[in-house]
């Protein structure tokens, strides 16, 4: 008995990995995956590893995750992948806040947010 499985969202050139509660801003995390969005795999992972930002460590570790779906669940050749979206999504928001002078209380927000990364394998133009 059981479920029925789901169908599949994505073609079947892609594969997909997302990243969740990484702790920072959306605006923050946006800035990083635009560097990688249209790129080849290879492009966007050196891109990352000399990125000075310190998302950019999460930013590969996704990027890599989607490469290995792509390799392992969907039998796609690593070599011709180009990273077709890389889209930022809200996640939850920490409210803390700090004493200030004179019995008020200034707000601390502490955003998270969720990355997903789609990889597609595209044709070679020779």
């Amino acid at each position: 008995m059981g479920k029925q499985a789901r169908e599949r969202s994505l073609a079947d050139n892609e594969a997909r990995a997302i990243g969740r509660n990484l702790r920072i801003s959306p605006q923050k995390l946006n800035l990083v995956a635009q560097t990688i969005r249209g790129r080849k795999v290879e492009d966007a992972l050196v891109q990352l590893s000399f990125n000075k930002r310190r998302i950019s460590l999460d930013v590969k570790k996704v990027l890599q995750s989607a490469i290995a779906n792509a390799e392992n669940n969907h039998q796609l050749d690593p070599d011709l992948l180009v990273v077709k979206e890389a889209h930022v999504g809200k996640g939850l928001v920490m409210k803390r806040f700090q004493a200030r002078a004179r019995g008020r209380a200034g707000r601390i927000v502490k955003p998270f947010s969720h990355l997903t990364v789609v990889v597609a394998e595209v044709e070679e133009a020779n």
